[in-house]
């Protein structure tokens, strides 16, 4: 036990001395102050973090007008009863279970009472100039008739604590400005609530509010500026902020967030939205071009791979028809003709061995599949679209993707057996073997290639 002695008080009180109206003595652990009714005229007393069990040594300090015993081991606050002048008081964490004393102080203005035990709130009728309560984290479920005539009420914070329903328990804090309620056990916002417009922060998360029809009653509260819903069931709905935002019009914060910042990203996500659908409903985009033009660029990869490997089809036409050159096709099928008389001519002037036999075999196994190579590579030349050797100079494109003008008007290029051409690219054989002789162009082909786009040069592809 350590109890305050009047020496003590008269150092901490000097030079003032029994005239002090100001004493600070937290952080002392003591457990008694009964000497404090020594100094008559202490307005303001601080007894924070000590060990004091009672706060009957401070019945003869009549004059007290503040007093903070916060985190000591007070279980009821007998003693402060006669503090009749008392204005604020502050007993937060501490372990008390009722504050039945506070009745009697009726010049009230803010009681903290915080961190406690209390489960029930006394009538606080006779408190006319009471404006602040502070009673979090107490299990506390009910307001009951409390502050049924608490008319000067302007904050109340009962965060944390087991409240189930507001009702009209607040009808008659008509100038209440700030309510937190946060962490508790609500399911609905009153009706009863409206009364209060002059409401400017009002919390109400983590609690169990799910119905959007509750949300009515804040057009009535013109004045609020600052509104939490965080935490709560309907807060899970994407369009709430939109809702509160047009019921609530002054609103300046919603669920810690300023509005502004709330309306610059639904704007955000708005135009991004706008954006996609308007890409996604472009008139000039044919999903069948489309899928045509994605299955002939995985034909081509594949083709590419596996060039010189499989014949071109004889039987399906070419998706496009090229112009190639004949020069290297004759110049190949004359090296192998020379190939095969040297062959030949090897055969008629040596004897033959076993060993020989062999390998004229092999020989003969070679030309014939360099022989098969040469009509798979005449097969795509006459396709054209996968030979890699091929220029672009060499292919003919039509600038929109259309069938090109036929190059002779006698003969049009690239007809099928029922009239129409395939594709945006022609071939004519008769004009292959005039131009690989080296017959100039004329003014029209030069216009068709010229208007070719080039690989790479950001436009689309001249494949597709």
């Amino acid at each position: 036990m350590v109890r305050l002695t009047l020496e003590q008080t008269a150092r901490e009180a000097a030079p003032a001395g029994c005239l002090a109206t100001f004493l600070d003595l937290s952080h002392r652990s003591f457990t008694d102050v009964s000497c404090l009714g020594s100094f008559k005229n202490l307005e303001r007393l601080d007894l924070g973090h000590n060990c004091l069990v009672t706060l009957e040594g401070l019945s003869a300090c009549t004059n007290l007008k503040w007093l903070s015993v916060i985190e000591n081991k007070l279980v009821s606050l007998k003693g402060a009863e006669v503090l009749s002048k008392l204005q604020v008081l502050n007993a937060g964490k501490n372990k008390l279970t009722r504050i039945d004393e506070v009745k009697s102080m009726t010049s009230l203005g803010a009681l903290i009472l915080n961190d406690n035990n209390i489960t029930s709130i006394c009538k606080l009728d006779p408190h006319h100039q009471l404006n602040t309560l502070v009673l979090s984290k107490n299990p506390v479920i009910t307001f009951g008739d409390a502050l049924v005539n608490a008319k000067s009420m302007k904050k109340i914070s009962m965060s944390h604590c087991e409240i189930e329903s507001i009702g009209s328990s607040l009808a008659a804090c008509v100038e209440l400005k700030e309510l937190r309620l946060a962490h508790n056990k609500i399911t609905t916002i009153p009706s009863d609530l409206a009364k209060n417009t002059k409401i400017l922060n009002l919390d109400l998360g983590n609690n169990l509010i799910e119905r959007e029809s509750d949300l009515k009653v804040l057009s009535e509260l013109r004045y609020l500026r600052n509104l939490n819903l965080q935490g709560n069931p309907i807060a899970e709905k994407d369009t709430l902020a939109k809702k509160v935002m047009k019921i609530v019009p002054n609103l300046r914060i919603f669920n810690a967030k300023p509005i502004e910042a709330i309306s610059i990203s639904q704007n955000e996500n708005s135009r991004k939205g706008s954006k996609l659908n308007k890409d996604e409903g472009l008139p000039d985009r044919d999903p069948v071009d489309s899928s045509m033009k994605k299955k002939e660029k995985r034909k081509r990869s594949k083709q590419q791979v596996e060039s010189h490997e499989e014949p071109a089809a004889k039987d399906t036409p070419p998706a496009v028809a090229i112009a190639a050159p004949v020069k290297s096709a004759l110049s190949d099928s004359k090296k192998k003709k020379k190939e095969k008389v040297v062959v030949e001519q090897d055969k008629s002037s040596k004897p033959k061995s076993k060993h020989d036999k062999a390998s004229s075999n092999d020989t003969e196994g070679k030309t014939k599949k360099e022989k098969k190579k040469s009509a798979n590579k005449e097969d795509k030349d006459a396709g054209g679209i996968d030979d890699t050797e091929v220029s672009f100079a060499e292919l003919m494109f039509s600038g929109d993707g259309s069938v090109p003008e036929p190059v002779s008007k006698d003969k049009p290029l690239g007809t099928a057996a029922d009239g129409k051409f395939f594709g945006g690219l022609v071939i004519d054989h008769t004009k292959k073997r005039k131009k690989a002789k080296g017959i100039p162009m004329d003014a029209s082909d030069l216009k068709q290639l010229c208007s070719a786009p080039e690989v790479g040069a950001g436009g689309l592809s001249g494949w597709d």
